[in-house]
């Protein structure tokens, strides 16, 4: 194999980062793109990956090497279903060496470098993952948008939406968070389907910033932030009930809400060693090992 670049990628409902590496190990540039969530579309997808690889080769001032001479580890939201992924892999363009894994995986190697310890994972969607002290890997969550993904920011944002609509109803007051999302998706109740009719995960995820916006004035945002909370400590519990192992809280709302989890929990939390995309670039640069 003439692979001269090693290239770790996250891809997620709302964005796509890679990072750049020589193959001794020294990151070169980092860039990023759209969402590359295997259940929006394995053509998306590759889309975004490949446009995340060529901003990391112009943020490290390098001309984007030929296919053949990178190796990708990539992490996928969606990657937990075999017949996207033999799709994706399937319509890879001829990269030097291609390892595709779930964000969830790429998370826990990144955090912990293949240490015994949880991680709970939680931005656009949300995942729990933990390899305990027998080796035993455990995964809590992931199920996806609509159905999963609790503590998520897709998911707090549905709800604001969703509260948004009984408001629009009157079958609630319509305080200051339905307000907030009426003045994004519209004001009236052909404007609020037409928006629900066509939002995708990224869209609701959009919404959570207003949940955290309105806490204080709206006693709906506050309790829809514990209910997140709670759903996240919950995952934290499933992944190690003894309560032994570490505990590392990522992803962009899993940071907001960790001071708000309680102290047993907090008394385990770690600093993560690196994200996702240095998981991939950790899982890929041992298979590469391996095969050499």
């Amino acid at each position: 194999m003439d692979i001269r670049y090693i290239v770790g990628v996250d891809g997620g409902g709302t964005g796509t980062r890679a990072r750049l590496a020589a193959v001794g190990g020294r990151v070169l540039g980092v860039g990023e793109a759209g969402p590359s969530a295997l259940g929006q579309g394995v053509a998306q997808a590759w889309q975004n990956v490949q446009r995340a690889i060529a901003r990391a080769f112009e943020n490290a001032g390098l001309v984007p090497a030929a296919p053949g001479e990178c190796a990708l580890g990539l992490g996928l939201s969606g990657a937990h279903v075999r017949s996207r992924c033999d799709a994706f892999v399937a319509a890879a363009p001829p990269y030097g060496h291609v390892l595709l894994s779930d964000d969830g995986s790429t998370s826990l190697y990144g955090a912990l470098r293949g240490q015994p310890g949880a991680v709970v994972a939680a931005g656009t969607g949300s995942i729990g993952e933990a390899l305990r002290a027998d080796g035993k890997r455990v995964t809590v969550g992931g199920w996806g948008f609509g159905v999963g993904d609790e503590g998520s920011g897709a998911w707090l944002g549905l709800r604001a939406v969703r509260h948004a609509h009984r408001a629009q109803d009157g079958r609630v007051p319509p305080g200051p968070l339905a307000h907030s999302v009426w003045a994004i998706a519209g004001h009236t109740r052909e404007a609020l389907l037409a928006w629900s009719e066509a939002a995708g995960q990224a869209d609701y995820a959009s919404m959570a910033p207003l949940v955290f916006d309105h806490e204080a004035d709206d006693p709906v945002a506050a309790a829809l932030l514990e209910q997140a909370v709670q759903a996240l400590e919950q995952t934290a519990h499933a992944l190690d009930p003894s309560g032994s192992l570490p505990l590392v809280i990522t992803g962009s709302l899993g940071q907001r809400l960790q001071p708000r989890f309680a102290p047993s929990l907090r008394a385990r939390f770690t600093p993560p060693l690196g994200d996702s995309a240095d998981g991939a670039l950790y899982l890929v640069r041992q298979q590469l090992d391996g095969a050499r």
